[in-house]
């Protein structure tokens, strides 16, 4: 496996080699199981963590250079809510994102640090309609509402070009960072009443 993921990265490095300048770098990449822990199996797991983690870590460290050398650029990390909150039958694919949120502030302070030209934006969305969690369900569609692919880009490009640092949507999501300062038992509460550990009941993804 150790040999396979550094085959994956050299591809990506010599891919960047041959690609000519680029100024911003969205990592997209994503995939899920959708699973109970349990019936999740080790190759998934791994599939996760190397799709929606470690792959922001190759290409971020392919392309940087360029934008560093040229003066300007931006890293865009497309994370999700779920890198935000645990959610039931996501332990992978809250992790990975957890995981890429925490790539994404660790790279805007190294660049904010070094008083870099780059910005590191990080994109924590709900839901998508791309079919990829096909059949997940919203409780409370007025605040937590299935979100348009074509709509989220259109945020994004616009943050990109505004230099932000972090885009959450729909705005709710941005709720769940003051409601971690109740007592445990009284956040997941609030999470069951908006049916957030419900979203996935009738998960079918791509067939």
């Amino acid at each position: 496996m150790a040999l396979e993921a550094a085959r994956r990265a050299a591809a990506v490095e010599a891919a960047a080699a041959r690609a000519e300048a680029v100024d911003v770098l969205v990592n997209n990449a994503g995939v899920v199981t959708g699973t109970p822990l349990l019936e999740t199996t080790e190759e998934g797991i791994r599939r996760t963590f190397e799709v929606n983690a470690l792959a922001g870590y190759w290409t971020t460290r392919a392309l940087l250079p360029g934008m560093l050398e040229r003066g300007r650029g931006a890293v865009v990390t497309v994370a999700s809510a779920a890198g935000l909150v645990g959610v039931a039958r996501q332990t992978d694919y809250s992790a990975s994102k957890h995981a890429a949120v925490g790539f994404a502030e660790s790279l805007r302070a190294e660049l904010r640090r070094a008083d870099a030209p780059v910005t590191s934006l990080v994109v924590c969305p709900f839901y998508i309609s791309t079919g990829m969690f096909a059949g997940v369900r919203t409780k409370v569609p007025a605040l937590l509402p299935i979100l348009e692919p074509e709509a989220v880009a259109a945020q994004v490009v616009d943050a990109v070009e505004a230099g932000r640092e972090r885009l959450v949507l729909p705005p709710a999501v941005q709720l769940i960072a003051p409601l971690r300062a109740l007592p445990v038992p009284a956040f997941d509460r609030v999470m069951d009443v908006l049916g957030v550990n419900r979203t996935m009941d009738g998960f079918t993804g791509r067939r």
